[in-house]
């Protein structure tokens, strides 16, 4: 029997140890998501030539060992099954070859004008523009011209080895397969000029794709029209003379081809007259097609790649457009709140001013406590440490660590436990609401520390009736860390410059958990807190937007908080924060359409929030996609000078906010290093959080470990400062989620 328990404790460890090892899904989409965008710009860097393109080009060498029957024959040479043979076209054909193609601009009116004057011709196209442009080859095959393989990306064939030609020819012919269904035998090298320009470098590899079944195609008459010579140079140099038949090179791609076309124009009809005929290059050879239908696989294969660039190149196209936007958006967000921020703070740093009629009445300060053992005691004496009168209610839910007794063992003054069976934070902030004496109302988290002055601070815009929530400024306590220090970074330049843009904005989208203040008669009309979301403070904030209310920011109402620590417990965090943000805009998406106060929410507030919350940090990872993909494939200077213009950008913005919240710059050190490896874990938790909503998924509140390490900034607490007849007790086992009426 022990032996059977021992087995079944060892299966279970090995089925346990498995689902860790498993990727869970909530990982696996972002991933796969990423792998997808790479492989779609790889294929699109691919087909551009800016993956494996090899631009060098062999000098001149020496014609030893190419055969003189080559050298003085024609400029079609056939080295099929080990022969050396060559074959000239007829007097009075006229053979057109256009390299290069084909072009959207300049194949087109190409093709208009060949089939103006009913002639045919050989287009010998590369892969890469085959494969983006497979409509414009299916025309050419449909109109009775010969297509060509000019190599998939254009490399000069003399550098490259047997295995690189035979994959150059094998990915052309696959772009003819899947845009035209047919396979072709005709082949022109790159950078190829007449047959007695064959040379040692150049013979191995006409050889080589004789005999993979290639005829080699050059040329005998050159109209150098890429040079753009002007229209009358390139028909004199494109006539042969004397009535004999010809190659003729041109270019339908490559750049400018107006002049090409005007020449082919006049060309044709002129030289017509003189009684040449322009027929494909088996026509003018009297030979069978060079073209092959295929079918089965074959077919679908060229099908599946021609739409694998289809799709590259809409992704890529999205991507560019989605790279404006959030261009436009980061650009426009830093301006926004630099403006701003700064008419914030000459608003309310100037002599004088004041948000109404001094507040001095006591506070109730709502502490929701759920296993903050490490922690709770730092938090309490910070608060009786204050300047301003309070009373201070712990509502314990269901704590498992002793939280409630550590807070009842201190026997504060002014100090009231209120326990509750587990029912979550905004169950637990109901429960301390309906329990407060006062109407005005702080929140703070239960691993948080305030400063003597933070509740005098934070309190004193309620001198202005208007106001039914304030805003504090919640600083990150554990910054030692790496991890700390960027989230220290985070939260001085992006909450806390945000804040001040959203006060002038009047669209204050959250009131921190950590570090708020309200008006009891203001939560009761909006019905308390609610637990519809996981970002309860911005749920509420929300709602009292619509409910008429101001929202401010005051900052110099500080909280000391204790951030994540590791990287799991951060991404747990984010992870409900962005999933929350998104719940509580659906939630109240129809601010969009209402009229008053809840109007004017939803038409400049929730725009702002969706833009710069939801957004932007969803396209932003798109800057370091682009800039991987710069950097790897090109340009690669003007990529990283680009970056650099945009790490400078937010440089400023940070040096800024550490100015106005009279922090010390060093931190900023690592401001580079927390965009490349921080904002990248901030992406893919969005993503996750995206994908989670899209899914109809549910997201469960994740408790955070604490440690304890904030520290309350003052000693013990003065006395003269609490509120309240003594310490007290009260124990409700029962768990309430109404709101309070």
């Amino acid at each position: 029997m022990a032996f059977s328990a021992r087995r079944r404790r060892v299966a279970a460890a090995t089925r346990d140890s498995a689902a860790r090892r498993r990727l869970p899904m909530r990982l696996m989409l972002p991933v796969l998501v990423l792998v997808a965008l790479m492989a779609m710009l790889m294929v699109r860097g691919y087909v551009h030539s800016e993956i494996l393109a090899d631009h060098r080009i062999q000098p001149e060498a020496g014609t030893g060992k190419v055969p003189d029957e080559i050298l003085d024959g024609g400029p079609v040479i056939d080295t099929r099954g080990g022969r050396n043979a060559s074959r000239e076209v007829p007097d009075h054909r006229l053979v057109l070859t256009f390299d290069d193609g084909p072009d959207p601009t300049w194949t087109p009116k190409v093709l208009d004008v060949l089939k103006k004057h009913h002639a045919h011709a050989v287009f010998f196209v590369t892969g890469t523009m085959a494969s983006r442009y497979p409509d414009l080859v299916e025309r050419m095959v449909d109109e009775g011209h010969e297509v060509g393989l000019h190599t998939f990306n254009h490399p000069d064939l003399s550098f490259q080895s047997q295995k690189r030609i035979s994959w150059e020819l094998s990915q052309n012919q696959l772009a003819l397969e899947g845009a035209a269904g047919i396979r072709t035998s005709l082949f022109r090298p790159p950078y190829s000029s007449f047959a007695d320009a064959m040379d040692d470098k150049s013979w191995p590899v006409t050889r080589y794709i004789g005999s993979l079944g290639y005829l080699t195609v050059v040329n005998n008459t050159d109209s150098e029209d890429w040079k753009k010579p002007g229209v009358d140079e390139i028909i004199r140099r494109a006539t042969p003379e004397g009535g004999k038949g010809a190659i003729v090179l041109m270019h339908d791609s490559g750049g400018d081809r107006h002049q090409t076309v005007q020449a082919l124009d006049r060309f044709l009809p002129e030289l017509g007259a003189r009684g040449y005929e322009f027929d494909n290059l088996t026509e003018a050879l009297g030979a069978p097609s060079a073209h092959t239908p295929v079918t089965g696989l074959d077919l679908w294969k060229g099908k599946a790649w021609i739409f694998l660039v289809g799709a590259a190149e809409n992704v890529t196209g999205v991507l560019v457009v989605g790279l404006s936007v959030i261009g436009v958006l980061v650009i426009g967000r830093f301006g926004l709140m630099l403006l701003l921020s700064a008419l914030h703070a000459r608003k309310v740093r100037r002599p004088g001013f004041r948000w109404g009629a001094p507040v001095t009445e006591p506070v109730t300060v709502l502490v929701p406590a759920y296993n903050e053992a490490k922690c709770i005691e730092n938090t309490v004496r910070s608060l009786m440490a204050g300047e301003h009168p309070v009373e201070v209610l712990v509502v314990d839910d269901g704590s498992s660590d002793g939280t409630a007794s550590i807070v009842e063992a201190m026997g504060l003054p002014g100090v009231r436990v209120v326990r509750q069976a587990n029912a979550g934070k905004p169950a637990a902030l109901n429960r301390g609401i309906a329990n407060a004496r006062h109407d005005l109302i702080v929140m703070m988290d239960g691993d948080t520390v305030f400063e003597p002055s933070t509740v005098r601070e934070l309190v004193q815009p309620f001198g202005d009736p208007r106001v039914g929530a304030v805003a504090g400024n919640a600083k990150v306590g554990n910054r030692d860390s790496l991890i700390g220090a960027w989230q220290h970074i985070e939260y001085v330049m992006g909450f806390n410059l945000d804040r001040r843009m959203y006060d002038v904005l009047g669209c204050m989208p959250t009131i921190p958990g950590a570090v708020g203040a309200f008006r009891r008669s203001a939560l009761e009309r909006v019905g308390g807190m609610s637990d519809d979301t996981l970002a309860e403070d911005t749920d509420i904030t929300m709602a009292l937007h619509r409910d008429g209310w101001k929202v401010v920011y005051a900052e110099k109402a500080r909280a000391w908080t204790e951030a994540p620590e590791t990287v799991q417990q951060l991404w747990s965090q984010r992870y409900r924060w962005s999933y929350g943000t998104m719940q509580a805009i659906w939630k109240h998406r129809r601010a969009l359409v209402e009229s008053g106060p809840s109007g004017r929410f939803g038409r400049v507030g929730l725009p702002f929030v969706s833009l710069f919350m939801v957004l932007a940090p969803l396209l932003a990872p798109l800057i370091d996609v682009f800039l991987l993909y710069g950097v790897v494939f090109g340009p690669t200077q003007k990529t990283i000078v680009a970056w650099l213009g945009v790490l400078a950008v937010q440089a400023v913005c940070a040096a800024y906010a550490f100015r106005l919240d009279r922090e010390r710059m060093t931190h900023l050190i690592s401001l580079p290093l927390q965009q490349i490896l921080y904002r990248q874990l901030m992406y893919v938790v969005l993503l996750q959080s995206w994908i989670t909503a899209l899914t109809g998924g549910r997201l469960r509140w994740q408790k955070l470990r604490r440690t304890g390490v904030v520290e309350a900034p003052v000693g013990p607490a003065p006395e003269r400062h609490t509120v309240g007849a003594g310490s007290a007790t009260t124990t409700d086992s029962t768990y309430d989620r109404r709101p309070v009426a």
